[in-house]
């Protein structure tokens, strides 16, 4: 059997246990696109004996916040966050369902007060399942494709 490799990196981020097709959406909620200047690597389809199959993420030269790691928790709920400092792990942490999600979600009711032009920063309630979903606290909206709402 021939074996993947991936060259490790030194510094930077490394997100893993990603449900197997979701490595782009990942990318897309952390903003990373053709103007990267850092290196990339992503890894789609791979074996996993907790998952059947997953995707990696590793992004060079990047510590995520946690308001990102917050949006990666929504797509990717049982995903894993590894911080790389000197080609080693400085910090590992597995994401973390939050209870609502303020600010970095979009509602899709166009009639949303969210939507208005008011001053009002959307909040949604995370609703447990799989895949999650979350509950506009202002007008009641489910949103279903959490991935396509986050701004």
């Amino acid at each position: 059997m021939r074996e993947l490799r991936v060259t490790p990196i030194k510094n930077g981020t490394v997100i893993d246990h990603i449900p197997a097709g979701m490595a782009l959406k990942v990318l897309k909620v952390l903003g990373i696109d053709e103007a990267v200047t850092s290196t990339v690597t992503v890894a789609m389809h791979v074996p996993s004996k907790a998952m059947g199959w997953k995707d990696i993420v590793k992004v060079e030269d990047r510590e995520l916040s946690p308001r990102e790691v917050d949006k990666i928790a929504l797509i990717a709920p049982r995903a894993s966050v590894n911080v790389i400092r000197n080609y080693n792990v400085a910090e590992k942490h597995v994401v973390r369902l939050p209870d609502r999600a303020v600010g970095i979600l979009r509602c899709g009711n166009p009639n949303c007060i969210t939507n208005l032009r008011e001053p009002v920063e959307t909040d949604f309630l995370v609703l447990r399942g799989e895949p999650p979903r979350v509950a506009c606290r202002y007008c009641d909206r489910i949103v279903e494709d959490v991935a396509a709402a986050i701004v």
